[in-house]
């Protein structure tokens, strides 16, 4: 079994316009709407404190009354540089670079028993047993279920920071257990210590990502995270090779996967922690100094003004609980963020990924390797290409696009399949179609759906919307795995397709009507926005 790494479908023009008469005439309970910002007010910090020195307010209509200070801000000053520079991606990089180490953890480990895992089998004593020998392929499935749901609570106390490097201590341990493995449970018990870090690591790389990163730049560093994923899955697939002819090698390939662990725990001692977590905690001036490394001078006042309109909203409190998740507007992001989970996996990634090394089979590739590292580079092409079309073209159209050509993809296959066409021209068409959906599933449904949960959702409840939404991933990420090729020997192979087809174009369907455009809006102006 495989995870998954983590575009409108056109109606009849008379719906269209009986849909856009309804919007424009009322507000639906599920339609999500973003009004223009307009914060409370415009002045400086330092007019602000001398407002509040006279004890006034400042939505007591002052703000006309009261001219623009010429006077520099203290804090502005004390921090120095110019307030018109732009640092653009580059200060944010090497933050985001580290913690998209995680993902190439959850990349490498995806990939690591694929290959050998016929050698330890016959080395553990579980040979010929197909139904655990799947069990420790993907007992890690479980782990990260349990990760993702006790990780938001964690990150609200220490911040993300400081729980990837709690999150590493499972990674490096489960690795080093299951690579000294001599029994099935021993290797059970690594590969479920390495998915509980792996749940922890694919709630906070997104949420990180998205509060240390730019506004102008939060989609394309936020794609990092697919691209560590795909080079983690093409390092494990390459170190996997020499495993065809030394039985004992998938040692080694565990003992190396504890190695990125010691680098992801050195790194994130020397990256920062997110301004909005510093803010919340009360570390206000290493709040301000954050944002002025790595978003500019320029973005400081603008940026903790709005931190501290969210603040004051949500209350004093780091985090909210469990139960808010019921309320609104949170419910609303909860109840998108685990349908878009669940509508990626029913699409049926997992089980392409699992069934084009028999397509590949069929046209005289008998490699179980070059195969998957073919496959893992069109992965890492498509990610690419997320990476420049994210912050140009949105994550919207980008979404409902993927899924549009994920279907299309899988139309085209069941047309090879079933329609009597040459047996070279059928196999031919059948590989193009499956390079087509993975592909388009890398532009847009594996990295958006991660990435524009955590930006509709309030800073309050962040972390436990993503852990929820994530729980939700791996859920249906092992029932897929589960059900898959019970599915494919009762109803065929074109019929599942066609199924995994029609999923995806439900699903840019839900796109198009429960999902907004993050682009260009900070996290807090969206926040305000749905409140």
């Amino acid at each position: 079994m495989r995870a998954a790494t983590v575009l409108s479908h056109p109606l009849p023009l008379p719906a269209i316009a009986a849909w856009k008469h309804l919007r424009n005439q009322t507000r639906s309970s599920i339609q999500f709407s973003f009004p223009p910002l307009r914060p409370a007010f415009r002045v400086s910090p330092l007019k602000y404190r001398e407002i509040q020195k006279r004890g006034l307010r400042v939505t007591d209509g002052l703000e006309p009354k009261i001219a623009e200070s010429s006077e520099e801000d203290p804090t502005e000053r004390k921090i120095g540089g110019s307030s018109n520079s732009d640092p653009g991606w580059i200060r944010a990089f090497p933050h985001v670079l580290t913690a998209s180490m995680s993902n190439f953890l959850f990349g490498y480990h995806i990939g690591v028993m694929n290959g050998p895992i016929v050698s330890v089998a016959r080395e553990l004593g579980f040979e010929g047993s197909p139904i655990l020998e799947g069990l420790v392929v993907s007992i890690f499935i479980a782990g990260a279920f349990f990760g993702s749901i006790g990780c938001g609570s964690l990150a609200d106390k220490l911040g993300c920071r400081r729980t990837f490097q709690i999150a590493t201590v499972p990674l490096i341990l489960g690795a080093i257990i299951s690579a000294q493995a001599h029994s099935l449970e021993e290797i059970l018990g690594g590969r479920f210590l390495v998915g509980l870090g792996i749940g922890v690591n694919t709630v906070l790389v997104p949420i990180y990502i998205s509060e240390v990163a730019p506004t102008k730049y939060r989609g394309s560093l936020g794609t990092f995270s697919q691209i560590g994923t795909c080079l983690g899955i093409i390092a494990s697939l390459l170190l996997g090779i020499p495993s065809e002819t030394d039985p004992h090698w998938w040692r080694t390939m565990l003992y190396l996967a504890s190695l990125p662990g010691v680098v992801l725990t050195l790194g994130m001692q020397f990256a920062v922690d997110s301004p909005r977590w510093l803010y919340k905690v009360g570390r206000i001036e290493d709040a301000k100094s954050v944002i002025y490394n790595l978003w500019g001078p320029s973005e400081v006042e603008k940026a903790i003004e709005e931190i501290q309109a969210v603040v004051k909203s949500d209350g004093n409190d780091r985090g909210g609980t469990w139960l808010e998740l019921l309320e609104q507007p949170h419910s609303r992001v909860a109840f998108v963020g685990g349908s878009l989970f669940l509508l990626q996996q029913f699409a049926g990634i997992n089980g392409v990924l699992y069934f084009s090394s028999l397509t590949f089979k069929d046209v005289g590739i008998t490699s179980s390797v070059l195969p998957s590292i073919f496959i893992g580079i069109i992965n890492f092409a498509g990610a690419l290409s997320a990476l420049y079309l994210i912050d140009k073209e949105g994550r919207k159209k980008l979404l409902i696009g993927s899924y549009l050509g994920m279907a299309l993809s899988m139309f085209l296959v069941v047309v090879a399949i079933s329609l009597p066409l040459k047996e070279q021209l059928s196999h031919i068409t059948s590989i193009l179609g499956t390079l087509l959906y993975i592909y388009t599933f890398a532009i847009g449904a594996g990295p958006v759906t991660g990435m524009i949960i955590p930006e509709l959702s309030s800073s309050r409840t962040r972390g436990k919307i993503m852990g929820f939404s994530l729980s939700v991933h791996w859920v249906c990420n092992f029932l897929v795995g589960l059900f898959f090729l019970d599915m494919v020997e009762i109803y065929g192979v074109a019929p599942v397709y066609a199924a995994f087809g029609s999923m995806s174009l439900l699903s840019a369907i839900f796109a198009h009507y429960f999902t907004v455009e993050t682009k260009g809006r900070s996290l807090e102006e969206i926040e305000m926005s749905l409140k």
